[in-house]
């Protein structure tokens, strides 16, 4: 028998905030923290959590440097967190299969 397809999801994102997060930064683009808190319209505090959690499993990484005098924080997915992020996707496609959108 094969497994649900559940067991394809990972927990990491399943937060509303690090799974945006992860959808955010396609490909190897990096963003800086500030255009990321307004592009997935949330607080400081939920963004640097969501960031420092999916740092520790290594799925995004962050750069940190200065723009004039102001201090900057750059984030980017990983290798490793796009491929998590992908099979996640895959999970829940096969989890909702031909569930139709209307």
């Amino acid at each position: 028998m094969t497994p649900h397809p559940r067991h394809g999801l990972d927990e990491a994102f399943q937060t509303p905030v690090r799974f945006s997060l992860m959808a955010a930064l396609r490909g190897d683009a990096e963003m800086d923290f500030r255009t990321l808190r307004e592009l997935l319209d949330t607080s400081d505090s939920a963004l640097s959590k969501a960031v420092a959690r999916l740092e520790g499993l290594g799925y995004v990484r962050t750069t940190r440097g200065y723009v004039g005098n102001r201090p900057r924080t750059w984030v980017a997915s990983t290798a490793k967190g796009r491929r998590a992020f992908a099979s996640h996707l895959a999970a829940l496609r096969a989890i909702a299969g031909d569930y139709p959108e209307t």
